[in-house]
């Protein structure tokens, strides 16, 4: 679906009027959309901040932003869950809900815990949209360093926040899940989504393209997601983002001693920063990773910076 149609459907109260309003090709270019309750309106285009004004056109200028309204919240969440909040509590609770195509809602507000653990957001004060884009092909480079004699091999992949590391894994998965002929046949992928970012599955089903042999458990905590995989659905790759708990490790070598390959992101600035880290930075000394790639997403979503084999040797820099 178009995206100036969904949000159309997903927002309420003035937004909905504020997006109409708004030019079709500016949205798709959206990257974020923040929604607080008594402050501007924002919206990020092409990693560009802007304020948008109630008739749908953009400014630098604060005071002409439209202010968000307590009932833009409301009814934006009313319409984005189906009217259903009970439905997506498993979501909410984890700050987030997922739509239809793939896309995020952030939420915060008044966090309810039970035994030290989250139940529910309450008083809901800001959302955060976070539009899903796929760029098909933004890992062609990539592949040539990951795959070796048409196999595939463990890689690691490094990257601030926001620089597409999920958009990069994301066709990773869609590629090496098809074949490339000539290359390398299509493997078996399993996906572990906790988060919703990789596939955007709605209701069950991918929104996002990963590829004809993908398997994804979505909304499962990675650790546990990964062994579940291993059991079920037999892959020859597990595709995980975002890695950094200790059980997450303890999963990783297991996968490792199995010889299921994988592929994996995490939060860093460089791979000094990651050698730093008490276990990651033992396994990617040790050479648990074939490839270490370093993004530095400086003028494109997944731009590469660097890219080290596994005795961390510089193979490739931009």
């Amino acid at each position: 679906m178009e995206i100036k149609k969904l949000l159309i459907r997903t927002f309420g109260g003035n937004l909905k009027q504020i997006v109409e309003a708004m030019e079709e090709n500016f949205l798709k270019e959206t990257e974020e959309i923040r929604i607080r309750i008594g402050k501007p309106l924002f919206i990020f285009v092409k990693k560009k901040e802007y304020f948008v004004k109630l008739d749908g056109t953009v400014s630098h200028k604060e005071e002409e932003a439209y202010f968000v309204e307590s009932n833009d919240v409301r009814h934006t969440l009313e319409k984005a869950s189906k009217y259903s909040m009970y439905a997506f509590s498993e979501e909410i609770k984890n700050g987030f809900l997922t739509i239809e195509g793939g896309h995020r809602i952030g939420i915060v507000g008044r966090a309810v815990v039970e035994n030290g653990l989250v139940k529910t957001i309450q008083n809901i004060s800001a959302l955060n949209v976070r539009i899903a884009h796929e760029v098909k092909g933004c890992s062609d480079i990539v592949l040539q360093y990951v795959v070796k004699k048409g196999n595939f091999y463990n890689t690691l992949l490094i990257s601030p926040p926001a620089c597409g590391k999920t958009t990069l894994l994301r066709d990773m998965v869609r590629q090496l899940s098809n074949g490339k002929k000539g290359l390398f046949l299509g493997q078996t992928v399993g996906v572990v989504d906790e988060r919703g970012e990789i596939a955007g599955c709605y209701k069950g089903i991918a929104q996002n393209d990963v590829g004809i042999r993908t398997d994804v458990l979505d909304c499962c905590p990675k650790a546990e997601g990964m062994l579940m995989l291993v059991r079920s659905m037999s892959p020859h790759i597990i595709a995980v983002d975002e890695i950094g708990r200790r059980e997450d490790f303890v999963a990783i070598e297991s996968i490792v001693n199995a010889g299921i390959q994988l592929i994996c992101t995490v939060h860093g600035n460089s791979l000094e920063d990651i050698k730093q880290k008490e276990i990651l930075g033992d396994m990617v000394k040790r050479g648990v990773f074939h490839t270490i790639i370093v993004l530095t997403g400086k003028q494109r979503a997944g731009e590469i910076e660097t890219i080290y084999n596994e005795k961390l040797e510089i193979v490739y820099q931009k």
